[in-house]
């Protein structure tokens, strides 16, 4: 059987999927939003990426960074 190792520490797969479960999708609403993410989500992934954004919006706010940078 496989057997996966991480830092000395050594499980078999069976094991592994005993624990991990993958979570079931109940409609097509959660389908779409898992792939396909809002301006202001792309907007906020834009600022955390870079930086000098990511640090000002801890300062002085989100609108304010990114306007800064991207605005």
């Amino acid at each position: 059987p496989a057997v996966f190792s991480l830092g000395g520490i050594k499980i078999k797969k069976e094991v592994a999927n005993a624990f991990v479960k993958r979570k079931k999708r109940s409609s097509p609403y959660e389908w779409y939003f898992e792939y396909y993410k809002s301006p202001m989500e792309q907007m906020h992934e834009r600022c955390e990426s870079y930086p000098p954004c990511d640090y000002l919006s801890d300062q002085v706010g989100f609108a304010a960074a990114y306007n800064r940078f991207f605005g």
